[in-house]
């Protein structure tokens, strides 16, 4: 078998036995790797009516058939669960080197069933794989974690978020690398799971080694030569783009009740640029190396936090103090909380109480041990707001919403929307052709044709997250460039039609599981404020959603039709 090992294990938590099968080709071909195996082995073994803490619940980690190769950007991995955030199905990747070690350990999905009675962590080595007592770990927050476990191998743990089951808490790998949004970390706490860590020497066979060479020279110089991959993401990373959104007046203010901040260019990458000694970071085989540290002074050593951060701890709190943000930023990291939720979550808390937070270290910590006012903020904002009775909580499906107001895009209202795993950007994310013009420009104020491009877009990434490669390599390559990376490194004959028949595959299996869970079109919605004054126009939306489901050729409620499963080979 070439790009995938062939190999699947699975670890059953609660009597610590360790099963090891060969990876369904079927399943490989259809779903390909990273997110799509990983939906597709969860859908068929769960129950989507399951409480996704209870042990009865699996945890999936996955890697993709590029992962771990020489195609650029090729060490993420994918996570995959049901969210105790949203409870929709919920992937989520990360980059950093553990994938590219999962990889080089023989490993195509690593399936975590049961629960362990105390906490436990997992080595693997190669072939070797052992169970083992946690209780020196267990308290331990994911730097300390990591440093003592890392002589090992590669480590993915928790921290003290995860072991409390805080439903926003993270997955972390190589100490600041995320399995971000809905929760995971929770989910691994619950197995009393405290880390992995992962060694391994076998590189991944290419089925055309010459083939795939001309297929990643072709992708390296594009990269090369595109403007967000080889200049802006290099020299400011995602930060790049804070100026920009806040002078198009599509950044979100003070939880989404303004769209431009005063204090923008305080908290912008250029900003960050003049006034800090940085050094680039990257992960496996990138040659973006779109992530910053602080080489001196008082903040030496902190990551200079994302795009998503520097807006949830920043704009949506109304707060220009960046060192305050980077201070969050890490101690989000090292409890492993998601930046976004919690920003967000503060941000609704910050309305409700009629203040203004600017320190946001305490609140951090509070969320991490689940103390005090940290217990509810830690439930996301949905929880929050409907236990005060407000309309505050800036959510889709029960997942905070990013940051790009969609009242100024509107294919990221629909994009929104209609996300399987809740409010997300990174399932279809249309601030490219809407803002950044690429692959060309759109009208970013209309719906027209929206529908079409957020679901081709949803297609295009479900596919990319499945290889598993960083989707930042799309700012610079086609599809085209993906599915020959993908056809020459597995001699599996995928044409551009077939690897996006994949992602088609993969969106409406994941849609097919939360309509199961009880989700239906009701839930295809945005908060209310959206659709207030001069907002979005709500008949406008709804024509929208029709059209769109038209087009995926769902019934009324969003439920794939028979045709389109048999079509897709679903039933």
């Amino acid at each position: 078998m070439h790009g995938w090992t062939g190999k699947t294990v699975t670890i059953d938590l609660t009597d610590s036995s360790i099963t090891e099968t060969k990876s369904d080709t079927g399943i490989l071909h259809s779903f390909i790797g990273g997110r799509g195996l990983g939906v597709k082995l969860y859908y068929d073994a769960v129950d989507p009516s399951i409480d996704p803490l209870s042990p009865e619940n699996i945890l999936i980690f996955a890697t993709g058939p590029l992962t771990g190769t020489l195609a650029p950007m090729s060490g993420r991995h994918a996570m995959v669960s049901k969210s105790p955030l949203t409870g929709t199905i919920f992937d989520s990747s990360s980059g950093g080197f553990f994938g590219k070690e999962l990889k080089f350990a023989g490993i195509d999905a690593l399936i975590m069933k049961g629960a362990a009675e105390k906490p436990v962590y997992i080595s693997i080595n190669n072939d070797h794989i052992d169970i083992h007592q946690a209780n020196r770990l267990w308290g331990e927050n994911v730097r300390s974690c990591t440093d003592k476990l890392s002589s090992q191998g590669r480590v993915a743990c928790i921290g003290r978020a995860g072991e409390r089951l805080v439903p926003m808490a993270n997955v972390m790998n190589d100490h600041s690398h995320a399995c971000g949004r809905g929760g995971l970390g929770a989910v691994m706490g619950s197995k009393k799971l405290k880390a992995l860590v992962v060694k391994g020497d076998k590189k991944p066979s290419i089925a055309d080694e010459e083939g795939f060479r001309k297929a990643r020279n072709e992708a390296l110089r594009l990269i090369k030569e595109g403007p967000m991959s080889s200049k802006g993401l290099h020299t400011y990373g995602t930060s790049a783009l804070l100026n920009l959104i806040n002078y198009l007046k599509v950044m979100p203010t003070g939880n989404f009740r303004d769209n431009e901040f005063s204090g923008a260019d305080k908290v912008s990458g250029d900003f960050i640029k003049e006034n800090y000694d940085i050094k680039n970071n990257t992960c496996y085989n990138c040659m973006i190396a779109c992530r910053h540290v602080i080489k001196s002074g008082a903040l030496e050593g902190h990551e200079i936090p994302e795009y998503e951060t520097l807006w949830a701890y920043g704009p949506d709190n109304k707060n220009a103090d960046i060192e305050s943000v980077i201070r969050a930023n890490r101690l989000c990291n090292d409890y492993g909380i998601d930046t976004i939720s919690s920003g967000s979550t503060i941000a609704a808390y910050a309305e409700i109480m009629g203040e203004d937070i600017k320190e946001f270290s305490e609140l951090v910590k509070k969320i991490g041990e689940r103390e005090g006012i940290g217990k509810e903020l830690g439930r996301g904002s949905r929880a929050l707001a409907k236990s005060h009775g407000k309309d505050a909580a800036m959510h889709s499906k029960g997942l905070e919403l990013p940051g790009y107001d969609p009242r100024g895009m509107l294919g990221m209202a629909l994009a929104y929307a209609t996300s399987n795993r809740g409010g997300c950007h990174l399932r279809a994310y249309t601030v490219s052709p809407e803002i950044l013009g690429k692959p060309s420009k759109v009208d970013r104020f209309t719906f027209s044709g929206k529908a079409q491009l957020v679901l081709k877009l949803q297609n295009e990434n479900a596919a990319l997250d499945s290889l598993a490669l960083c989707l930042f390599a799309s700012f610079a390559m086609a599809k085209e460039e993906f599915g020959e990376m993908l056809r020459t490194a597995t001699g599996v004959d995928y044409s551009t039609e077939k690897f996006m028949k994949c992602g088609e595959r993969i969106w409406n299996l994941e849609r097919m599981f939360n309509i199961r869970a009880g989700f239906s079109r009701k839930d295809d919605a945005l908060p209310d404020r959206f659709f207030e004054s001069d907002g979005i126009d709500r008949a406008e939306f709804e024509m929208a959603l029709d059209e769109y489901y038209l087009l995926r050729v769902w019934d009324v409620n969003g439920m794939p039709t028979r045709e389109t499963q048999r079509e897709l080979g679903l039933l």
